[in-house]
C-alpha cells in the first residue's frame, strides 16, 4: 500500500481472513502433555522490557501460501524493531500432520514462542502442549488451534462480523435472490468453519428467504482443485447466483476459471483474497467486490503478542494490555483472543490504492 495511505486505511483494513487447511483429529498419535499452569496462576508486570534476542517462528497452514508469507514476512520484520530473530518454517501442503512434525522440532530447538495458523484446531493439540509443557509460548493466528492449547490466539476480526459481512456483501450483488455456494479451504479449517457457521445463521434471516445455500465445497487451500471444484459447481447448479470463497486461495482460483468461462457477468463471486491477487479479476469485471484485513499488520501484532507474553508484561488473561508497535495497545478478551480489526471491501473504486 501506498505511504499516503498507510495510516489511513491501517484502522479499517486490521481484520482477517485466509485460507485454510486440515486434517483429521486422527492425525494426532501423541496423548497431550499436561498444560502448564494458567495464566491466573502467574502475574503479568506490564511495565517489564521486552527481552533481547527472543526466538520466534512462524508455523503457517503452508509455505506456498501467498497470504501467509505476507503475514510471517511482517511478523519477522516486527521482531527486528525490539531485537528479536524470527523466521517461518513450514510445510508445502495444508496439512495438520506435516504442521505436528514442524512443532516438535520447534520445541527441541527451544524456541521462546511458537506462532502457529492451525490447520486443524485439535490435531495440533499434542505437540503444542508438550512444547507449554517446557515454557515455550504459542499464539495461533489467522486459525485457532484449541484455547487449552495455545496462550493467545490473534484473530483478524471478530468470526462473527467476517461471516455475516461475506453474506451481506454477496446479497447486495444478487438482490437477495438466487441459489448460493460457498467454496471453502479444508473442512478442518477453524476459521473457514466458524465463519460459514455464522454465514448460514445470517442466512437464516428472513430477508435472505429468496436465497438458498446448495452446496458447501472444499477445495483444501489448493490451486486446481479449487479451480476444478468452481467448475463442478457450475456444472452441478447451473442456475447458481453467486459463490462466496472466504479463503485467499479459492476465490483467485475461483476467479480465473470464471473469467474464462461462459458464466463471466452470470455468477457474482465475492469471498475472501489480496488486492494484488485479484486486480485483475477486477479490473476484467469478473469480480465487482471482496474483502480482506492488512495482512501486513496480522503478523506485526501477533509478533508482538508473543513478545509481550514472552518477556512477562502479559498473561494471556482476558483484560490484560501490551503495547504493539506501532499498532498501539492492545486489550486481550475472551479465552486470550486479540482482535486485529473490522474487514475492508475492495473494489475498482479502490484497489489501485493497495500493494499487498
Amino acid at each position: 500500500m501506498t505511504p499516503m495511505r498507510l495510516t489511513a486505511v491501517t484502522a479499517l483494513l486490521a481484520l482477517g481472513v485466509a485460507a485454510c487447511g486440515g486434517t483429521t483429529k486422527s492425525s494426532v498419535t501423541s496423548a497431550p502433555a499436561p498444560a502448564p499452569a494458567s495464566s491466573s496462576a502467574a502475574k503479568a508486570d506490564p511495565n517489564a522490557p521486552i527481552k533481547q534476542g527472543l526466538k520466534l517462528a512462524f508455523l503457517p497452514k503452508a509455505i506456498n501460501n501467498p497470504y501467509e508469507t505476507i503475514v510471517d514476512n511482517a511478523g519477522i520484520e516486527a521482531a527486528k524493531e525490539y531485537q528479536g530473530e524470527a523466521k517461518e518454517v513450514g510445510p508445502s501442503d495444508a496439512s495438520a500432520s506435516s504442521q505436528i512434525s514442524y512443532i516438535n522440532t520447534l520445541t527441541q530447538q527451544g524456541h521462546d514462542a511458537i506462532l502457529i495458523a492451525a490447520n486443524d484446531a485439535n490435531a495440533v493439540c499434542g505437540p503444542l502442549q508438550q512444547a507449554r509443557a517446557k515454557g515455550i509460548k504459542i499464539v495461533a493466528y489467522d486459525s485457532d488451534a484449541a484455547p487449552e492449547c495455545r496462550d493467545l490466539f490473534i484473530n483478524q476480526a471478530s468470526s462473527e462480523e467476517v461471516g455475516r459481512s461475506q453474506v451481506k456483501l454477496l446479497a447486495g450483488m444478487i438482490g437477495n435472490k438466487g441459489d448460493i455456494a460457498i467454496l471453502s479451504a479444508t473442512a478442518n479449517a477453524t476459521n473457514q468453519n466458524t465463519w460459514i457457521k455464522f454465514m448460514k445463521d445470517e442466512l437464516a434471516k428472513p430477508e435472505y428467504k429468496d436465497m438458498k445455500l446448495v452446496k458447501v465445497a472444499y477445495g483444501d487451500d489448493d490451486d486446481q482443485k479449487s479451480f476444478t471444484q468452481t467448475q463442478g459447481l457450475m456444472q452441478a447448479y447451473p442456475d447458481l447466483k453467486g459463490i462466496i470463497s472466504p479463503t485467499t486461495v479459492g476465490i483467485s482460483a475461483a476467479a480465473r476459471y470464471i473469467s474464462g468461462s461462459k458464466y463471466k457477468g452470470k455468477v457474482v463471486l465475492t469471498g475472501l483474497g489480496t488486492p494484488n491477487q485479484m486486480r485483475q479479476f477486477v479490473k476484467d469485471k469478473t469480480v465487482a467486490k471482496f474483502a480482506l484485513w492488512n495482512p501486513k499488520d496480522l503478523g506485526y501484532l501477533a509478533s508482538y503478542a508473543a513478545a509481550a507474553l514472552v518477556s512477562g508484561q502479559i498473561t494471556g488473561a482476558e483484560g490484560e494490555t501490551f503495547k504493539a508497535g506501532k499498532l498501539g495497545e492492545r486489550t486481550i478478551g475472551k479465552q486470550g483472543e486479540v482482535i486485529l480489526g473490522p474487514p475492508f471491501t475492495f473494489d475498482a473504486a479502490n484497489i489501485d490504492q493497495f500493494d499487498y
